[in-house]
């Protein structure tokens, strides 16, 4: 059992979801809003360890979907800043626990991590639609 800060979307059914499959695992959570976290760059930047730049983003945000922002083609300052002006790009939930930190719902990674009670195989993903990323063009943050 682990106690997760969790920031989700409030109201989104795919944050609920994870949230189900946590709480069924018998972890603790502590929900908070990640459109109302008054977010740093400091402190955006540990959920976001090892992955690319682009990885960072929701690819569900109205920005990103409509093409009007390219997360391939973002650096980490740029990549930050329109974070902190729109949290709805920032890819979710973020999950702490004791000092780690996790960006998105990757079932078998988070299973690995602090354990899940269902098949992480069949659980549907992380979001609404989910794009897969080329690694071989991957910006990674210094």
């Amino acid at each position: 059992m682990a106690e997760i800060v969790f920031y989700e979307k409030p109201g989104c059914i795919t944050n609920s979801r994870q949230k189900m499959m946590l709480a069924d695992s018998g972890h603790i959570l502590d929900t908070r809003s990640i459109i109302s976290e008054n977010w740093s760059k400091t402190e955006l930047k540990k959920y976001f360890s090892g992955l690319c730049i682009s990885e960072w983003f929701n690819r569900s945000a109205p920005q990103v979907k409509s093409g009007e922002l390219n997360p391939d083609m973002i650096t980490e300052d740029v990549a930050l800043a329109l974070m902190l002006e729109n949290p709805l790009l920032i890819r979710r939930p973020l999950l702490q626990v004791n000092g780690q930190y996790i960006a998105g719902f990757n079932a078998e990674v988070i299973d690995a991590w602090i354990g899940l009670e269902c098949n992480t195989k069949d659980t549907g993903g992380e979001g609404c639609s989910r794009v897969l990323i080329d690694d071989s063009t991957c910006y990674k943050a210094e």
